[in-house]
This record gives C-alpha cells, structure tokens and sequence, in this order.
C-alpha cells in the first residue's frame, strides 16, 4: 500500500513589508495554502473564532477576521463570524451578553465586513445532535446550531496555553467552542448540574425547561434529583441567578478526548481549513476576564487544511523558542522542554493530538511550508 503524502502546513513569520501589512499577509498565506480550492461560490461559511471575553487582551485583533472573510467573499462565499455560549458565567454566557462583548473587542458588521452569529441561540440551548463517528466518549455531540447549518467551517485560532487542555489550538477551538452549552458541560463534566441555594430564588425556570422532571421546587428552593437527570444543561442555560451549576470534574485526559470528538462530529463530511496565529501567547485560555504576560516569544502565522497536523506543527514551533523573562512559565521548573508540559504538568496535550489523529482527522507528520 503506497504511503500517503504528509499534509502541508504553511507558515509565515510577523515580520511585514512596505506595502504589505500583517492582515494582507494573512491573506496572502491562505491564499498559499490553497484555500481557494474550496468552492464557496453561494456557500455559508462559518468562520469560527473567539471574541475574547472583556478585560482580556491577548484575543486575535479582529482584522485578522476581516482580512479572512475578505478572501472567503471574493471566492464567492457568504462568511459568518460565530462562537457558542460559554459554560460559566461571565460576559459571553448568553447571546445578548456575548454580541456586546464581541462588539466591545471590535467584532462589529461595521468592523469586520460580515455578520456576528452566536451558533447556539440566546440561551446556549440552540443545538444539533451529531453522531460521532467512532467515537468512545461521545455519541452524539452538541453542537451549535449555526455552525451545522454552514456549509464551511473555517477556524481562525489563537494558540496559547491553556490550564486544562494544555495548550489551545484548532482542534480546542472547534471541540469545545462549538459545542453548546450542554456539549462544553458533557465535555467537562461526569456528573451532573447541581443548585447553589444561596443563589437559586426558586422561580421555577429549571423546572419549566426540563423534559424529565429532574428539578423541583422545595422550600423556595431548585434540587435536582440526578436518577431522573440527564445532563442535557438546559436548566444551566435558563437559570436567571446562575444557581444551576455544572459539574467540572472530568479527567484532563478524557477532556480532550472529549473535544477531539466534538471537533470530528463539527467537521465530518464538510469542506474545511484552519488558521492558527501564534501571537500574544498567554499561559491561558482567552476565556478568562484577564491575560498573563506571554510565556513565549510571538511565532507567526499558520495555516492547513489538516488540524491535527496545524495544532502539532503550532506545538513543535513553540518548544523551538525561548521561555520569556517574568512569564508564568518562567517561574515553573523547566523539566521536559515541552513549554506546555512545564506551564501546565497535570496536562497532556498530546492526549487530544493522539485521540484526533485516531478518529481521522488528520494526521501528525507533516511538511511545513514557509511562506516569506
């Protein structure tokens, strides 16, 4: 059987020239890649990205977006930014909430060129179920409904690190980002929602959502009864106090397997291509309200049809470069040389590159093209 050929990963440093700034390179880099071998001719393509929750800094500036839309659109496509609700509480937990913190970070119509669509609805309860092919942990993922209805997925990502996967990259910003709110529970969650009473004013929300009767009202107060739960994460959704709280105690390990499987159910049987830009590489994910100096000098900009290849080739550029001086990372024993082994040792990255690359979706050996 002949051997397969290694998928290309094309790169390009920050460095710009007169006449061309970073976003026109972008734009000429995927260009290179091959992105125009997509027909997107009357398609809707769901360019998925993260908006950057308010008071963090190291989010991908939104030109970057546009400049991606822009190439979509002269190939004839109709791109749409999106990214789902968020699981815990804070300036993107509902579609209201997340349009304004998107425009607060510049994610605008006016801005960018093309529309801002939350893929899971205003209450994060918007979904599709989609089979998992292969998968073991997952059957059926939960995926915001907007993404399923695109014909194309682009992701544009920005790699950092991150507390619990170990770094963030395409296959994270697929997985877990697309998943609904009920899908980032399943992923990070063996158990089930549960009530904080001082919080919880006995409305009665949870009750109405429910299919199976799980919360009831005693005392003034929600409880859950987990025998008939079955950690659908609506009641999570629709509570107006934050008191239904999720379970956040699945093992890293079965974490990112989780998200490689969310990522192969968003991708499976669809056009798509994957943007990684190795900027501002904070130690975490840009969900957090804040960012922590970068532990790592900037890389550049990477691009590939492949993201189990993109997300290795992003890993293997960050092990080349030197920790940062007054770094989160720098103050961490430098033990295997893996700048996110040592950010983050209860982690494994490689973990959810293992599990993708077994599901199919890609592979890890690959040739990296630079692009000057």
């Amino acid at each position: 059987m002949p051997k397969l050929p290694k998928p290309k990963v094309y790169f390009t440093n920050m460095r710009a020239r007169l006449g061309e700034g970073l976003p026109k390179k972008l734009m000429r880099l995927i260009k290179t890649a091959g992105i125009n071998k997509i027909d997107f001719k009357n398609k809707f393509a769901a360019i998925k990205i993260h908006f950057g929750e308010p008071g963090n800094l190291a989010f991908l500036r939104p030109n970057y977006a546009t400049a991606v839309a822009d190439v979509i659109r002269r190939l004839g496509g109709r791109p749409f930014l999106t990214d789902a609700n968020t699981l815990y509480v804070g300036g993107r937990k509902n579609a209201l909430d997340h349009l304004d913190s998107a425009a607060y970070n510049g994610y605008t119509r006016q801005t960018t060129g093309c529309h801002v669509i939350i893929a899971d609805g205003l209450k994060g309860t918007d979904e599709a179920l989609v089979p998992v092919k292969g998968g073991k942990y997952v059957k059926n993922a939960k995926i915001g409904r907007a993404v399923m209805d695109a014909d194309i997925v682009i992701t544009l990502n920005h790699f950092k690190g991150h507390e619990c996967a170990g770094f963030g990259g395409a296959i994270k910003n697929i997985g877990m980002g697309c998943g609904s709110r009920a899908g980032k529970m399943e992923m990070h969650s063996a158990g089930k929602p549960s009530v904080c009473a001082q919080a919880c004013i006995g409305c009665g929300m949870c009750v109405k959502i429910c299919a199976v009767d799980a919360p009831v009202i005693t005392k003034g107060k929600a409880k859950i009864d987990w025998k008939k739960c079955v950690g659908c994460g609506r009641c999570v959704g629709v509570c107006p106090r934050d008191a239904v709280r999720p379970a956040n105690d699945e093992s890293f390990d079965i974490l990112n397997k989780k998200i490689a499987e969310y990522a192969k159910a968003v991708l499976d049987g669809r056009p798509h291509f994957h943007i990684s830009l190795a900027i501002d590489i904070s130690p975490h994910c840009d969900c957090h309200a804040e960012n922590d100096a970068p532990i790592i000098p900037d890389i550049g900009m990477f691009a590939s049809f492949d993201p189990v290849a993109l997300d290795t080739a992003c890993v293997d550029a960050a092990n080349k470069q030197p920790v940062k001086a007054g770094s989160l990372l720098a103050e961490k024993p430098q033990k295997t040389g893996d700048r996110f082994t040592d950010l983050a040792p209860t982690t494994n990255w490689q973990v959810c590159i293992d599990h993708a690359a077994a599901l199919g979706l890609g592979g890890k050996e690959y040739e990296l093209i630079e692009m000057k």
